[in-house]
């Protein structure tokens, strides 16, 4: 559980934790955590915070780890800054040193007990896909693609399989560094606008490639080449085998997780209001 007090702002003269969130789109990246090559978000945010601050190195923490080729449109960082700055400064003077694909969307000054993935009681993604005989174009590396026809009914009585708390060990990465397969998966949402098809995921927290291999399923049911029923047996089977190949990254972006509203955090950011 959260902590009830709300945040207080550091004292204008000292530094203090900082909470930002920060979108991008994940196409040029090695994903979000920082690596060797130094091509992840989190090597390019880093960077730029120490850019702003003058400093050798900036530390963060994110909310949720996120793979090469994934988008995030909320994904929420915190760090310790010795420098005390007005919260739209942390904003516009990281902007100003990220490339055009990342962006800071807001700032808070935080207690010092906020932790980013620690702190959050849930986390959301979705996943876009493109349902057309032509593979995308100007949405290239944006939107999963299925050129056959999908049926909502079916992928809809499907995902209400996987609601609640599971072993989720068939949809788990064999990369997977969490401590229990076990996870709560509170809601999936299906919509559809057009050609392309919007799959929202909120869940306390996801094993490493979860959502991808559970998209795989439900495209698997959704053209019928499974039954609706065959997602309760993968569940049940807790095996990776038992499962679909894992679905394109291109379409998979983390919305962000999920605090208490005592922290006063925003819940989205205008980055989610072009998704379908």
């Amino acid at each position: 559980m959260s902590d009830p007090a709300p945040p207080t702002p550091p004292p204008p003269s000292g530094g203090g934790r900082v909470a930002l969130a920060v979108s991008y789109n994940g196409q040029a990246y090695d994903g979000w955590q920082s690596q060797p090559s130094g091509r992840t978000v989190q090597d390019h945010l880093e960077q730029a915070l120490a850019r702003l601050l003058a400093v050798d190195e900036v530390s963060t923490l994110c909310a949720g780890r996120t793979d090469a080729g994934v988008h995030g449109l909320g994904q929420v960082v915190h760090f310790d800054s010795p420098l005390a700055r007005p919260e739209n400064a942390w904003v516009r003077g990281t902007n100003s040193f990220l490339p055009p694909d990342i962006a800071v969307q807001w700032a808070r000054h935080v207690p010092d007990r906020f932790h980013a993935r620690a702190s959050a009681i849930a986390r959301r993604y979705a996943y876009v896909l493109l349902e057309s005989p032509v593979r995308p174009s100007v949405d290239a590396g944006r939107v999963g693609w299925v050129f056959r026809p999908l049926d909502q009914a079916a992928m809809t009585a499907a995902a209400e399989a996987l609601i609640g708390e599971h072993d989720f060990t068939s949809f788990r990465a064999a990369a997977c560094q969490a401590h229990t397969p076990v996870k709560t998966l509170r809601q999936i949402r299906i919509l559809r606008r057009g050609a392309y098809w919007r799959f929202e995921f909120e869940a306390n927290a996801f094993l490493h490639h979860m959502i991808r291999n559970i998209m795989g399923c439900l495209i698997a049911i959704g053209s019928g080449n499974r039954p609706a029923g065959w997602m309760a047996e993968v569940l049940a089977a807790r095996s990776r085998d038992a499962a679909a190949p894992t679905f394109s990254p291109d379409g998979l972006y983390f919305l962000g997780p999920v605090y208490d509203a005592t922290w006063g955090l925003p819940e989205r950011t205008p980055a989610f209001d072009w998704l379908p």
